[in-house]
Parts: C-alpha cells; structure tokens; sequence
C-alpha cells in the first residue's frame, strides 16, 4: 500500500480529531470571545457609527458576529438610547445575541423573519471587486442565511485587510459535519486543500453554534469563483468563508481612524 491510500483509508486512525469528536463535548466557537469587549467608545467610534447611520426606526437589522460587529452592534444600542428609537434585530450568533440584550437591544428569532432591512457585519478580508473572505468568528452560516435575506448587507473592516487577492493574509474558513469528516477531509484533499482542525487555547476541538467543525485553509493563488463553486459541490461541506456577491457596501477604516466607503456596482 503507497502512502497516499495509507493516508486516506487509515487517516481516522492516524488523524486525533476523530475520537475527540466521539467523547468531547462541543464548545460552540462563535459564543466565545467573539463579541469582547473592545476600548473604543461608541460615541467616538467613527466606524462603528458609519456602519448604523442608515438605521431608522422600525428596521429588522442583522447583527453580523466578531470584533467589528461588536462596534456596530455599541454604536446601535447607543443611536437607540438617544434617539428613543426602536429596532428589531437578527442575530448571527449567541455572542452577538448575548451582547444585543446586554446592551437593551431587542432580538427576534430569524426563524420568523422573512426579509431583514439591513446587515452590518465584518470581514477578515476585502479585495477590489468587494469579495470577500469570513469565518475568524466562527458563524458562517448563519452569517450567510441572514445576508441572504437582507434588502442592504454592509461590512466593516480595516485598510490592511482591503487585499489585491482573497488569501494573501487570512485563512479559508470551510465548516464541516462532523459525521463523515475523515472522508470528507480526504475529498478536500483531492481539490488540493488541506485544512487544520481550529481548536481553542486549551486545545480542544472548537464548533459553529450549527455544531460544525471548522477547518483553516491556506488559498494563496487559488481562483476564488471556481474553488467556491467547488466547495459548494463536496459532501460534508457546511459552507466556507468564501462571500462573493454578499457585500452591497464596505466601510474600510484607516490607520487614523478615518472610514472609506467602497460601493458595489
């Protein structure tokens, strides 16, 4: 037997994600750290206020997931307070539920949501044609449902992640069933990706709140329009962190703080 079909029909056995998946029990990723808190305050966070000026009173907003998420999400709650104004709001994870009651806003189950009037959420990176590549947070997929159903998504991020190519810096996202994952890693492997387990510090196998596990790939050079149709087609493959048409509007902020506002069309 040759080593590449040792790999693939002994890699259960070889590969210490497998029995974890058995006896561990699931940590859902997108719950934990995602929404820390940060430094900036509301009221001068010039991103963060961008991002909500659109909001008025009696929108269904979505509130995407991460760190530049959160200052929207600071920003929202601070134009509700002072202009008594009244919003619904979608959320794309537990974390960024739990921050939206923290601070007063109120949530309703996209479940009974139809269309959402506005998405705010961050990106991990932009390039020039406003593609862009998510999943640092571990929410992908409800971050794509709700982006879906949206009339205006608009991201948030920073000048040293606006790239000339999707892969220069972050790494691929792609959110597998557990069930099945030796096979599905080896189908991923047969389209020349081969992904790393996220784990947390203490070392233990990290989930979507969907109950995914997350694997981080590098795609440097890879044409991003075929590797996500490809990845549409794997079995196993919950989504991955490749938004190609998602983005309506994109506030890239500055090393000064400044924000730029780049716009698809």
């Amino acid at each position: 037997m040759d080593a590449k079909s040792d790999w693939h029909r002994g890699s259960a056995l070889i590969d210490p994600i497998s029995p974890r998946l058995r006896t561990e029990t699931p940590k859902a990723y997108a719950s934990r750290g995602a929404t820390a808190a940060t430094d900036i305050d509301p009221a001068s966070d010039a991103l963060g206020q961008a991002a909500v000026e659109p909001v008025t009173g009696g929108m269904i907003v979505g509130l995407g997931t991460g760190r530049y998420s959160t200052r929207a999400i600071r920003a929202l709650a601070l134009k509700c307070q002072r202009m008594r104004m009244r919003v619904r709001c979608v959320c794309t994870s537990t974390a960024s539920e739990e921050l939206a009651h923290e601070l007063g806003l109120e949530t309703i189950p996209f479940a009974d949501v139809e269309e959402v009037d506005y998405l705010v959420d961050g990106a991990d990176e932009v390039d020039h044609h406003l593609r862009m590549m998510k999943g640092q947070s571990g929410a992908i997929t409800r971050q794509r449902l709700v982006a879906h159903a949206a009339k205006r998504c608009v991201y948030l991020t920073s000048e040293d992640k606006y790239v000339e190519n999707l892969g220069t810096q972050a790494l691929l996202a792609v959110v597998i069933i557990p069930f099945g994952i030796s096979s599905t890693r080896a189908r991923l492997r047969n389209l020349g990706l081969a992904g790393v387990v996220r784990r947390n510090m203490e070392g233990e196998v990290v989930v979507t709140d969907g109950g995914g596990v997350v694997l981080d790939m590098h795609i440097t050079g890879r044409n991003v329009e075929q590797l996500a149709l490809d990845l549409d087609h794997v079995p196993g493959v919950v989504d991955h962190g490749l938004f190609l048409t998602e983005a309506d509007e994109v506030l890239v902020e500055g090393k000064n703080g400044d924000v730029k506002r780049l716009t698809a069309g």
